[in-house]
Parts: structure tokens; sequence; C-alpha cells
């Protein structure tokens, strides 16, 4: 705008705020699912706090009097925008009157000649397109979480096979999964019928026989049938009626957008939409292709063609025909949809398959095959039919023969199959009967959904965005309800199949449900519609179908008594009940946990591992059994007391905790009484020593994955009450035999800090190439930090950071 001005360009990454309710309200079991829907509270947090975003854009904006937002052109991108400007509006400076600050870069691919035009033309952010996404997210997660905890806690109550640790309600996934179950239900209503057709061959002269085919296509009656026969076998020659030729044309493909992409990357590459996504997004971001996210089939007039074909003139696949191309013009491009938001995906650069890896290089051969095919000309075939009379039936034979492979020189998959040359005829030549027979066959079931036609659906029913609908399909498979064949068949699980039937019943599944939605929240973005009306109003129909659905659960649950197995049935007994001192059950299907059918209480466990019992011992304060949890004989283990895991007997316990993270004075499982200091990766965790380790001795943290193995086949290994003067970490008392000490001059017991005592140094294996520990650190400054009830402090390092990597790993051990 013709000032002299200094420009700071920087990036987010996605979402910068997520939604979701505020705290109280995330307690499963503190609150009703019904409150979701109006009375439970929302509040923005940031979507990946890992990143720290908000506060990176708040140091980048400081100061800054005006910003340009160059998010994608669509209504996430411009959710996003309002995202950044509620992060740096109160750091930036403050605007002379009124002084625009604010502008928006409309801008639809990547070109110079794009990004000059938009920075030429900026406008506004569009707040009503940002609100239509905001609808979209309370509608979505209200909706979702209320019915997923009401059933998930339901059933799992209920039923000890389900084999899903959640079974989720979303409103995408819901008809997504319903897709699936009607073709299953037609598959298994589906009754075969015999039918029959007529089969006939004819020859002249010494040509290859033809087989003709009947134009009364086929008959449900065999006695029908036969009659036919019967007639035209009366004939000894078939006689030629007509023959007609006519030039024909293959069209070449649109241009390509992301549905198609994961489509073909289903039926043709076998790789899940997922999968093909995230190899599309790496192909982007390393600059191999163009965004990836669009719907758009229809290049830009400023599209630079020619440009974009010369990078593909050198590879050794398809570079002739590129050359053939360049030379003799390319071709216009087919008139596809412009849907505003970015151009069709096409390769960037030109690339080899050793820079790309197996899966990326075949995405990119396939985009980079459909460009050069849209801009090449049609395939062009000869059809020719002939029709044949035997007595009074009549019959066809068709062939065609390629004039010019066009498009398909690069796609060779969609040429024309060579076929066999029909013999040169005219109307009113003969052809000898060699044969008539009656062929009886029968009708089909339809097959299971592929993926690629399970895409077509939801973009026909408007389920998902091009962004979303590879979310949904993986969801699906994730949670168990389909599983994914051979063919990238998508089969419905027991479980699958009965919640969609059970939808049925309270009109949940039907894609129509979506679509109205979706309808609605268009209307919010063209600023025709109130955000605030359209959300209470969607929100009243699904609460109302809400409550339907908890009234009507028990129509639900006879679908689930037939296919699944009652809690009180399943698992085998393991540990004892601290309430009633009876053995409870245990359920290892997902989600694992154990069942008291007397106290008739499920309590929950640690997941993706092994659980057995504990030396029969018990929690001092519950009264349970114990039960181990392991993840395998060179993993971490630790005990857990199941009541105390769901329910914390201290206020500084959460939900979810082992003995390695209780904070009880006494307990000798406690943290207090095995904890030995500060682990070497996290900042958060405490190693815990694992005493029934040995003689492979362990100590593992009681946050993150890290194991350390220390003093192999030593005879005992404790925790002593002392701790090291110097990082105020744990002592450990270590005994040896005689035969197999390893301490220095034969002696078989040593007291010492596993961190700094110098005889145990090379009898500590800490694996982890970052040492966290204050005395591994350049300079080893400490701060001490309780780690119980009035028990001993253990190390938490705070130094300063080294000047270098090489001085912080000085002291690491090997």
């Amino acid at each position: 705008m013709g000032q002299n001005v200094r420009f700071k360009m920087t990036s987010v990454c996605g979402h910068v705020m997520s939604l979701d309710f505020i705290g109280k309200y995330n307690n499963w079991d503190k609150v009703d699912p019904a409150e979701l829907f109006s009375k439970a509270p929302t509040e923005k947090k940031e979507a990946n706090p890992k990143l720290n975003m908000v506060k990176f854009l708040q140091v980048e904006a400081k100061g800054c009097d005006y910003v340009v937002l160059w998010l994608d052109c669509d209504k996430e991108g411009e959710n996003i925008c309002f995202e950044v400007l509620d992060a740096i509006q109160p750091l930036m400076n403050k605007s002379y009157g009124n002084d625009r600050t604010v502008y928006r870069a409309k801008f639809s691919s990547i070109t110079d000649t794009d990004i000059c035009n938009a920075m030429n033309q900026l406008g506004e952010p569009n707040r009503n397109e940002a609100l239509s996404v905001d609808a979209r997210q309370e509608l979505d997660l209200r909706i979702g979480c209320a019915f997923t905890r009401f059933q998930t806690k339901y059933f799992q109550g209920k039923y000890g096979n389900l084999d899903s640790s959640l079974i989720s309600f979303g409103p995408c996934q819901t008809p997504t999964l319903g897709f699936c179950v009607e073709r299953h239900d037609k598959i298994q209503s589906f009754k075969p019928e015999a039918y029959w057709v007529i089969q006939a061959k004819v020859f002249k002269g010494k040509d290859s026989p033809l087989t003709l085919d009947w134009d009364r296509v086929r008959v449900f009656d065999r006695d029908v049938g036969q009659m036919f026969v019967n007639m035209a076998k009366t004939a000894k020659e078939a006689k030629v009626d007509s023959v007609s030729m006519k030039e024909k044309a293959k069209q070449r493909p649109l241009a390509l957008n992301t549905v198609e992409m994961l489509r073909v990357g289903s039926s043709a590459l076998g790789m899940g939409p997922q999968h093909t996504m995230q190899i599309a997004e790496r192909l982007y971001t390393q600059g191999y292709i163009s965004y990836p996210r669009t719907e758009t089939t229809h290049y830009p007039e400023n599209f630079d063609l020619k440009g974009t074909l010369k990078q593909q003139a050198n590879n050794s696949f398809w570079g002739e025909t590129v050359k053939a191309l360049l030379s003799e013009g390319i071709n216009r491009p087919r008139k596809g949809v412009d849907a505003g938001d970015h151009p069709p995906i096409t390769p960037m650069r030109a690339a080899s398959e050793s820079e790309l890896g197996s899966d990326g290089w075949r995405l990119y051969d396939y985009i980079t095959r459909h460009f050069i095919a849209t801009v090449s000309p049609d395939c062009k075939y000869l059809q020719t039919t002939i029709s044949f009379s035997i007595a009074t039936e009549g019959f066809t034979c068709s062939g065609k023969t390629l004039i010019s492979a066009g498009y398909t020189e690069v796609m060779p998959w969609q040429g024309i199959a060579q076929e066999e040359a029909l013999p040169v005829c005219e109307r009113g030549d003969t052809f000898t009967v060699d044969e008539i027979k009656l062929l009886e066959k029968q009708t089909n079931p339809p097959d299971y959904l592929t993926e690629a036609e399970l895409i077509t659906l939801m973009e026909k029913h408007g389920i998902g965005t091009d962004a979303s609908i590879p979310v949904h399909i993986n969801n699906i498979c994730q949670r168990n309800y389909v599983t994914v064949e051979s063919g990238r068949k998508l089969k419905p699980t027991n479980l699958g199949i009965v919640l969609v039937h059970g939808y049925y019943k309270i009109d949940l599944v039907l894609p129509t449900i979506r679509s109205a939605v979706e309808k609605q929240l268009n209307l919010i973005s063209l600023g025709k519609a109130n955000f605030q009306q359209v959300l209470q109003h969607t929100l009243d129909i699904f609460k109302r179908k809400f409550h339907y659905f908890v009234d009507s659960i028990a129509g639900m649950d006879e679908l689930m008594e037939v296919s699944f197995s009652p809690i009180a049935a399943t698992g085998k007994p393991l540990s004892r009940c601290g309430k009633c001192h009876r053995f409870m059950k245990y359920i290892q299907a997902k989600p694992s946990r154990l069942h008291c059918s007397h106290c008739d209480e499920t309590y929950s466990l640690p997941q993706n591992g092994a659980i057995k019992l504990y030396k029969e011992l018990k929690c001092p304060l519950d009264e349970f059994e114990l039960v181990l949890w392991t993840s395998g004989s060179r993993g971490k283990s630790y005990p857990v007391c199941p009541y105390c895991f769901s329910n914390p007997p201290f206020r500084d316990m959460k939900k979810g905790m082992g003995c390695n993270e209780c904070t009880h004075p006494s307990c000798q499982h406690s943290l207090n009484s095995l904890g030995i200091g500060q682990c070497v990766e996290c900042e958060t965790g405490v190693l815990v020593f694992d005493p029934t380790s040995g003689p492979k001795w362990r100590m593992a943290c009681n946050k993150c994955n890290v194991v350390v193995h220390f003093f192999e086949h030593a005879h005992k290994v404790q925790v002593s009450q002392d701790s090291c003067d110097s990082c105020e970490a744990s002592l450990v008392i270590v005994d040896f035999n005689k035969t197999r000490s390893l301490l220095p001059d034969g002696e078989t017991q040593h007291t010492g800090c596993v961190f700094c005592d110098p005889v145990f140094q090379d009898l500590v294996e800490l694996k982890h190439a970052t040492m966290r520990h204050p005395m591994h650190r350049a300079g080893g400054a400490r701060r001490g930090r309780g780690k119980g009830r009035g028990r001993r402090p253990v190390g938490r390092g705070n130094p300063k950071k080294p000047k270098d990597k090489m001085a912080a790993l000085a002291a690491y051990f090997v």
C-alpha cells in the first residue's frame, strides 16, 4: 500500500483452539449426559498444548501494527483466522482512529501470480463462515459426547465381550457405519433366484466361432427358455440383420480432487483413506504435490499447465508422452467444478521412487499420471456391432478396435482391451450355427461395500468433508464397528450391526439427518440464519432424540442380548473383592476390567497390557487384592488396587493411577516406599523400583515409558529410607551372592545412589540419550521437592542449561 514496512511471516498448525466442556463436566461418573445438551458450559482450549501456539503467536505479534491472514480459503480456514485474531489482537499496537489493522488474503493456488493478486486485493475475514464452523464444533461435541457417554456406560456395565473400549456415537460417524450395515442387511436378506440364458455360437468358413449375446438377455422360467431354444434350433444358419460401426471416445478424466484421490488410493493402490491422506500431506509438505485437500475439479484460468507438464519431461516412465504432448500442443482440460477453495491436486516437481519411498511413490505416480491425462487427447476407438437372427430369436455380437490411445497411454489400466477382430460381413450374410444351448445361472447378492464405494456414498449425501471423510472411516474401523476384508471391503461386526439396528428404531442413522444439519450450517455461513437460533434449534431436536433413546434402550438391549454375553457370565476368577471377599472375574476383552457379580460392581483396569494376581497381597486402605499390570518381560510393570484405580484415596491422586503413583505414607507398594528419583527423560515422572523384576532388576518411570535396568543377577535389591546428599534421590541397598558379586573387592552388599555413586556407575543401564537428572547435567545444580506425605524428598533437577549438548551428556551412563 505504498508504505515502507517490516514483514514477519509465520504459521499455525491446524486449529489453534479446540472446543471442550469445562473441567467438571468431563467427569463421566458425576454428570448426567443429558446435561451436555444445554447446561454444560464449553470453553476454547489450546488444540495442542505442547505446541504452545497461543504464546508463540503472541510473542510474534507483540508491537505489530497490521496482520494479514493467509489461512486456507475455506470455512475451517476462516475459523482459524478468528482463533489467531483472538490470540494476537490484545498484543498488537492500537490503531489510530478507525484505521483497519486486520486484512484477509484470498487465494486459490500458490503461484506467484495468485499470491501477488491476493496481496493487491486484500479483504476482511468472514465472521459468518467462522461461526458456521463454531456451530458444527459445538453440535458435534454436545451430541457426540452425550450419546457416547450414555451408551458406553450402559452397555459396558451389562456385557462382558463387546470388544470395544469406547462405544462412540458421532453425527457423521453413525451414518457412515449405517451405509455399511445397510449393505450387510441386503446381503443377509438376499435370496438367490435361478434364471436361464441362451448361448449361441456361430462361425463363417475357417474363422473361430463367435459367441453371441441373446437380445432377450434372460428368462426366469426354464420351460419358456427351453421353448426359445427349440425354436432357434430349427434354423441351421444365422442371418446377419445389420452391421453398425461407430467411432466412440472415452473421455479424459477431470482434474483430481481429494475425494477421487481417496477413492483411487483404496480401490487401485490398496491403501486406506486415512493412510492415503497422511502420505498426500507428507508429499505436499515436502513440495512434491499441491495442497491435497480440495473439492475443485477445474484448473484456474491462470494455472500454468505447460510449466507443470515440462517438469515431467525427463521421467523414464512418462517422459516420451510428455514431450509428444508439448510438441503437438496440450489439450484444453475438461471443465469441472470450481468449489472456490484450492486448485486440483497436481505434481509440483519431478521425483523418483528412491526419494519418496514405496507408498509415497505409488501415490505420486498416480497423481502425476492423472494430471498428464487431463491435458491429453481422449481415447478413441471403433465399436462394431453385428445383429443376427436365428429363426425367431435375435442375437448380437460387438467388438472394439483402438484408433488412438490418447490419455490411456499414461493410464493404461483404463485402456481399451485388445479383442479378437470381428469377421468382415454385411447385411444378408449367413453364418453356420455351431451350437445353441440353455444355460442355468443364479442371481448373486451384492458384495460388502468397498472403501471407494463408501466414499462415493458419503460425498453424495454430504456426510463429512474432503478432510474429515478419511477420519470417519478410520473411526468406525478403530472402534471395532467394521473390519477391513481383502479388496478393502468393509464388513460390519456384531457390535456395529446391533448399534445401527438400534439407531434405526430412533431415527438416528439416516444420512438425511446430517445433510439437513449441514444445510442449516450453510445458511449461517451465508449470513441468512442466526448462529444461536440454529444451534439451539438443532440441539433441541437431538435432545428429544436422546431422551427417546434413553427411554427406548430396552429395545436395543434385546438386540445386544442376542450377540453378547452378560458381564456376570464373562471372564475368569482372578482376585478378591474388598467388600464381600468373594472372587471377582477378570474380563479380558477390551476394555479389560474386573467384575464382582455379588456386589454387581465393575472396576476399571489399566489397558494395553497383561493383568495377573499380585502375590495375594491386599491394599491396606480397602482390602481389595492387588493385581499386577505388565507390558511384557522387558517392559514396565506395577501393582494396582482395583478400587483405588477408579476411586483415588488421596486429594493429590487422579483416577487411573496405580500403586506406583499412590502417595500412601506407609504402604509397602506405594510411591513413597519404592520411589527412587526423578525420571531421566520426562519432567514430572519418578523412577519407581519394581520389586517383581528380579533377577533382571529394574526401575520404571510412573509417567512415561522409560525403563532403567540395573544390578542384574543381584540376590536382593531394596529402596532405603535414606536419601543421597547430592541429588536427594533415595539410596538403594544391593545384595549379591559371593559367587556372582559385581561389586569391587568381592563385596556382597553396598548402599548408594544409583545416579551419583561411582561403585554403581557400571551397574546401571540408563539407555536414553537425554539425561534430565540434576547430577548428570553440567554443573549438577539441585532442587529438592517432596515426593509424598511426610516422607523424604525425591530429586527434581532444575539446573541452568549447559552451553553445548556434549556437556549435557558428559556423565551419560551405558
